[in-house]
């Protein structure tokens, strides 16, 4: 069937609103989650979105604790290279059916799961945001504290934790960046859109401002690629160049999964290619070397190496200069929360109930669980954050793997967009009562044996791979197991949704 493409004459003036036809179930469809009349981002909101991504807090201590680990400085930034590289592809490969469709990450699985299944994947992927966007925003209720107390030391009495194990201060500094969050969510995906193209561009300023400050306090000669006094064998140095490439791809494989909420309002799969590529290897190399040289220099300056960038930025002796780097990192954090664990479960919880749940309510469903789940005391304890990495590549790995197998090998690259909004039995992704069994008996052994191999301790290597241990798994076995709907299927091309 013909490719059918979007009229750009039709645009809305809302980024989000989409095209429902007659037809369209409302059980499956709202504005937000129908084709989108506008695909106008660019490669530059492209490579805006991953400098985001890259550009926190957690991307900082990330890209600082591969030199730590005993390898020279070329093995790491091989390992960094190599890492990306792979989130690249896989960014590629995500993309692809949801720029097509026009139709965010959720909407995209009810070809692999079926058009009620595709709700397994979404709110798995959106609980796992649940976690993750408390956590940050209290990363960046952290930095503001700073500010605050640099300025204000009278207020240091109320930093005394009293309530759920954080302070007055805390709690104050939560609240105020829970609502900065919300109030850029509540404006849509352009307000979102013109965010993320300020945010990243201005950590680069403060990180390169920073790294200079650096060099100019230590001289270049104190600045060494190699963090670590660690010596290691050839095989334990193969051995972590592996495990470090394997933590690149966890790291990013949240955001990785629901790009296509992203790449949905991508002008074509060009402006993509060419944005990753300039948001990933270039900018993931270029962010951590900075990184390094700083977190070296701090290393000469302090006599003790700082991975924490809000603890540096805070030893700067200027306080305005310290106020301008802490409230840049707040940025940051605010533009990666919002990326990667507030459009995700926007989407994803209104996939559940289109009619009852929109955009804006969704997102709000995150950021009123993300405060109940009480964040500052899952970060207090680094071996609940272990486990919640691991636990994430073992939900994450597993989603991926079916369905990328479902899209381009079970389906070799078609798409019927009508069907995914069709809840009857004669539609195309209705399966088993809206549900895919093939999908699910793929999906959960790969998920409970990646549980077990991140809650045996004597498999703790292990758990680091296990976003590939599980997509590897998922794939493979849903290949497998729906070899015979390939083989009965001819591929009948490519059916886009046109705009009335």
């Amino acid at each position: 069937m013909p490719n059918q493409e979007i009229s750009s004459a039709s645009a809305s003036s809302s980024m989000s609103a989409g095209v429902i036809k007659p037809h369209y179930s409302p059980r499956l469809c709202n504005d937000d989650l129908a084709p989108t009349r506008n695909q106008n981002w660019s490669w530059y909101n492209i490579f805006s979105f991953w400098m985001s991504d890259v550009h926190s807090m957690g991307g900082y201590v990330v890209a600082a604790s591969f030199f730590t680990l005993g390898l020279t400085s070329w093995q790491v930034l091989l390992c960094l290279l190599c890492g990306i590289c792979i989130v690249q592809i896989c960014a590629n490969l995500v993309a692809k059916p949801s720029q097509q469709a026009g139709v965010p990450y959720a909407v995209i699985c009810r070809q692999a799961f079926g058009v009620f299944g595709a709700n397994i994947p979404a709110v798995i992927r959106g609980l796992i945001a649940f976690a993750w966007y408390g956590i940050q925003t209290y990363l960046a209720a952290n930095a503001l504290m700073l500010v605050l107390l640099k300025f204000f030391p009278s207020l240091t009495p109320l930093t005394v934790p009293h309530w759920l194990g954080l302070s007055a201060m805390g709690w104050i500094c939560f609240g105020i960046m829970w609502v900065l969050q919300a109030m850029v969510f509540w404006h849509g995906m352009n307000a979102i859109k013109r965010f993320i193209d300020i945010a990243g561009p201005a950590v680069y300023v403060v990180m390169l401002m920073l790294a200079g400050w650096i060099l100019y306090k230590t001289g270049l000669s104190n600045i060494s690629f190699t963090l670590s006094s660690k010596t290691l064998t050839v095989g334990q140095q193969g051995w972590e160049m592996l495990t470090a490439t394997a933590l690149v791809v966890s790291y990013f494989s949240g955001p990785l999964l629901n790009f296509g909420d992203f790449s949905r309002y991508a002008k074509s799969m060009g402006e993509i290619r060419r944005g990753n590529r300039w948001g990933l290897p270039f900018n993931f190399l270029l962010f951590s070397i900075v990184t390094v040289v700083i977190v070296s220099g701090t290393q000469s300056l302090f006599g003790q190496m700082i991975t924490d960038p809000i603890e540096t930025v805070s030893r700067v002796g200027n306080s305005v200069a310290v106020a301008l780097g802490l409230l840049t990192m707040i940025i940051a954090t605010i533009g990666i929360n919002i990326v990667a664990n507030f459009v995700s479960p926007a989407f994803d919880f209104s996939n559940c109930s289109p009619q009852k749940i929109s955009f804006r309510t969704g997102g709000m469903i995150a950021a009123v669980g993300s405060v109940l789940l009480t964040p500052w005391n899952l970060f207090q304890s680094p071996e609940i954050i272990h486990y919640t990495l691991d636990v994430l590549g073992a939900f994450i790995g597993p989603l991926f793997g079916i369905l990328l197998a479902d899209y381009y090998l079970i389906k070799r690259g078609s798409m019927d967009v009508d069907a995914l909004f069709n809840a009857t039995p004669s539609g195309r992704y209705w399966y088993s009562n809206g549900f895919n069994p093939k999908a699910i008996m793929a999906l959960v052994p790969a998920v409970l044996i990646g549980l077990f191999i991140s809650f045996t301790p004597g498999l703790h290597q292990v758990a680091n791979f296990s976003w590939f241990i599980g997509a590897f798994l998922a794939g493979g076995s849903y290949r497998f197991i729906a070899r015979h709907e390939r083989a009965a299927s001819p591929s009948m091309g490519f059916v886009k949704a046109k705009v009335e």
